[in-house]
């Protein structure tokens, strides 16, 4: 059992519901939310759409959230109008990822620090990492390397740091395919048995479930695509629980907020004892065109009914489905 100090037990109280579960919203997105505005026709200036559009999102659904997670960059000014019951992440990673080597290489807000994102308000500091398990020795280890120097910067700051990990594999182009499916479990849960490790001085990690639900037998539109059977598919989420003695949330990845629903009560099911979510576009991606398309009142109509009504459903399957940090902790 990991010990916490006190500041950081604080933070996490104020990141957690009161019975130590992580119900956040995150919209950290810039290069995502670019993308979606770009689809729907956006038209304006697409760099105070963003910020406009966080606000909203921050305003109206932070009352119903235990935490959100923005980014300095466009994020602040959304922060400002987050619920004050809700606690605030920082994401400290620029979006995206170096492209002009191999090795989906991160790098750091040039003119940022955990010291800084704590002077900004930050209740923890998120870093996100791309991490293929079999690439080349030489790029994991500048990629541990990355990491620890966080982790340091974050134990001297004495702020909670919360590591999200995104699997890859360097030899498929398409994550979202069939062959990546059967290589997806050992990805994940890999790379979580790696940066569970205590050099790393990682609290929280926010993670991919460990399989791809399209390919679950009972979630597939056919037969075909069945990767896994139910039963191959649990023992992966029970192997993911049983990789780390850290606390560890689920992050959406864009799926629908019917399918993450589920995915919870599923991993629940499968004896998962994942300690809450860190959820974006499931909640509110459908706001977006209604940005675009009928400005800031529809949207923040749509964001009291429509998004409020996915966060709540969450929030019901958190309390049916999550497991307590407190427990993980002393």
């Amino acid at each position: 059992m990991k010990k916490l100090s006190t500041n950081k037990l604080t933070y996490m109280n104020q990141l957690s519901t009161e019975d130590g579960v992580i119900a956040a919203l995150a919209i950290d997105q810039r290069g995502a939310l670019k993308k979606m505005l770009a689809a729907d026709g956006y038209k304006g200036d697409v760099e105070q759409a963003i910020i406009d559009f966080k606000k909203l999102v921050s305003e109206e659904l932070t009352p119903y959230s235990s935490s959100i997670l923005l980014d300095p960059e466009y994020g602040l000014p959304a922060a400002s109008v987050k619920s004050e019951t809700a606690g605030l992440l920082l994401a400290y990673e620029q979006t995206g990822y170096d492209a002009t080597e191999p090795g989906r290489f991160p790098d750091l807000i040039h003119d940022y620090s955990a010291l800084r994102l704590k002077e900004a308000g930050a209740d923890a500091v998120k870093f996100l990492l791309y991490y293929d398990i079999d690439e080349s020795e030489e790029i994991n280890q500048r990629k541990q390397a990355f990491v620890e120097r966080i982790g340091s910067e974050c134990v001297a700051q004495d702020i909670p740091f919360y590591l999200e990990l995104v699997s890859y594999d360097a030899t498929i182009d398409d994550p979202k395919s069939k062959e990546y499916a059967k290589v997806k479990p050992h990805k994940v849960n890999d790379m979580m048995v790696e940066f569970s490790k205590d050099r790393y001085h990682v609290d929280v990690l926010k993670m991919e479930v460990p399989v791809n639900m399209n390919y679950v037998e009972g979630f597939a539109k056919d037969a075909e695509d069945v990767v896994y059977t139910a039963e191959e598919a649990k023992q992966y989420f029970r192997e993911q629980s049983a990789a780390t003695h850290l606390p560890f949330i689920f992050l959406s990845a864009g799926v629908s907020a019917k399918l993450f629903q589920d995915t919870l009560y599923f991993a629940k099911e499968a004896g998962s004892e994942f300690n809450g979510v860190l959820c974006g576009r499931a909640t509110w991606k459908d706001g977006v065109s209604v940005f675009v398309k009928d400005g800031e009142q529809a949207t923040r109509i749509w964001l009291q009914t429509e998004g409020r009504n996915n966060i709540e459903e969450l929030n019901t399957a958190l309390a049916a489905t999550a497991t307590s940090w407190h427990k993980k902790f002393n």
